[in-house]
């Protein structure tokens, strides 16, 4: 086909059918601290290609960038792309010879010549691409089975993959074998380490890092510096984070929004917010531009102190900066208006964030509506937001939870013009399932009574469970409105129900 190159006969698979390709890497015992240090005493280059058959490689891809190869050192039988898949690798496996009565030292020949390191670093990040810890560890280990030499990117790679599998001290090992072959790491490596070990808060480890960076003369960038900042606040030492800013501001180094960010949410995470606000106002004066991220950390630790208010006056800066509130932004917001009873403020924030066109989730809808329930008990002017928040979360397909039907069932009934929609309420979540309180049932048939409603009220009665507590059930109610409606026989029966329930009721049925 033109455009393809013709499959060369030095494939690095070719010749090894499948069902002889499980034999040594999957098998061999090994810890990430010494294999390099101590290769299996049993491993061959021989074996090298047996991981590729492992099973849980064969469900994956993975790609790694790579500068290109030349074709008489491709590993697929073709030239080589920029992107590699552990598929096409299979496939060639799975499709070559098996000349059984070749010679150790000719299946070698034939397996394929890797001639740089660069080739052998192409196939070891592939690995760590795809997880395959493991088995790049015992590649690494063959490197002097191949006649190659690890060089500085054989062993960076190494220490980013294991830093990204969140094994810092297995990385820490890698970069102290990378100092004794004599080579000096960049300052990314190292930053990418410090950083490791401060996400898990090992504070002691990442400044030896830092340590060993300084006696090779490796300058940290502020990356470096905002990577040991964050861990300090992580773990709570924000008094030596702070130190640590004044220190950055005195190098020539400037520390950068994300140096700010790091100290701030460090602040706030301690009660401190007021301290981060001030650093607000230094970033600035520095001539830095917040970020929604920087924002969005003052907004929770504000809310976090009991000042919701203090959101709004941030909000109005944040747009005055044309920085534009994302939906972390309006949902910290929400959720501080409503968990400190901001309810006014709360239902500002959900218009706005509707408008704008972001998603309220399903739990804030319904903390949102609970709260305007309960607010509309004294503020009869919240009902209209009550109304408007209910039909937006059944139009809108929102799974309504039992206690906010139970206060809206309340709201409404405790409403004299809504008692019918309460009783409409009261039925639907019935029918979904629900099992509404005691005190639920009670409080509709009172209010149904109350308005006259004496059909919808036995309705409700009929409707609760036979094993309900009776206690609270206004059977007086009841039976005085039926006796008012000349319904003698049905207050009696209402009257039998009580007594067969041990309630005897102080209203009596008329004669």
């Amino acid at each position: 086909m033109e455009g393809v190159a013709p499959r060369s006969n030095k494939n690095i698979f070719g010749h090894y059918p499948l069902s002889n390709l499980r034999v040594m890497l999957a098998s061999q015992p090994w810890h990430p601290a010494s294999i390099f240090l101590h290769p299996p005493a049993n491993f061959s280059a021989l074996d090298l290609p047996s991981f590729f058959t492992d099973s849980s490689i064969q469900r994956r891809k993975f790609h790694i960038s790579a500068a290109p190869i030349k074709e008489k050192h491709s590993l697929y039988g073709h030239t080589c792309s920029r992107e590699l898949q552990v598929r096409d690798f299979l496939e060639t496996v799975a499709t070559s010879p098996s000349p059984e009565s070749l010679e150790p030292s000719e299946k070698f020949r034939r397996m394929g010549e890797i001639q740089t390191i660069t080739e052998f670093n192409h196939l070891l990040e592939a690995l760590i691409s795809s997880g395959e810890f493991e088995s790049a560890l015992k590649l690494k280990s063959s490197s002097s089975s191949l006649g190659l030499c690890p060089d500085i990117s054989t062993y960076s790679i190494l220490v980013n993959g294991f830093c990204k599998k969140n094994a810092a001290l297995a990385a820490r090992h890698v970069l102290d074998e990378m100092l004794e072959a004599g080579f000096e790491p960049n300052v990314a490596t190292f930053t990418t380490l410090i950083n490791s070990f401060c996400e898990i808060g090992r504070l002691r480890d990442a400044y030896e890092v830092f340590d060993v960076m300084s006696k090779i003369g490796c300058k940290p960038t502020i990356n470096t510096y905002n990577c040991l900042l964050k861990g300090l606040c992580y773990v709570g030492r924000v008094e030596e984070a702070y130190d640590l800013l004044g220190r950055i501001k005195k190098l020539s180094i400037k520390p950068d929004i994300y140096t700010y960010t790091a100290m701030m949410d460090g602040f706030c995470k301690v009660g401190r917010s007021k301290e981060a606000l001030e650093l607000l106002d230094e970033a600035l004066e520095m001539g830095l531009t917040p970020n929604v991220v920087m924002y969005n950390t003052l907004f929770n630790g504000s809310f976090k102190e009991g000042t919701p208010y203090r959101g709004f006056s941030l909000l109005r800066r944040m747009r005055e900066g044309d920085c534009k509130p994302d939906y972390i932004t309006y949902s910290t917001l929400l959720h501080g208006m409503l968990k400190w009873g901001k309810t006014r403020g709360a239902v500002g924030v959900y218009k706005e964030m509707v408008q704008v066109g972001y998603h309220v989730d399903e739990r804030m809808m319904n903390t949102l509506l609970r709260g305007l329930c309960r607010r509309s008990r004294k503020e009869k002017e919240y009902l209209d937001d009550v109304y408007n928040v209910f039909d937006e979360m059944r139009d809108g397909n929102y799974t309504i939870y039992q206690d906010a039907y139970e206060l809206l069932v309340e709201t409404f009934c405790n409403n004299g013009r809504e008692i019918k929609r309460g009783f409409e309420v009261l039925n639907e979540m019935i029918g979904i399932g629900f099992s509404p309180k005691t005190f639920t049932f009670n409080l509709a048939i009172h209010a149904l009574s109350r308005c006259s409603e004496v059909d919808k009220a036995l309705a409700v009665l009929m409707m609760m469970h036979k094993d309900r507590n009776p206690r609270g059930i206004p059977f007086n109610g009841l039976i005085e409105e039926l006796n008012q409606q000349g319904r003698v026989l049905e207050a009696s029966s209402v009257y039998g129900l009580a007594l067969k329930k041990g309630v005897v009721p102080k209203k009596k049925p008329k004669k």
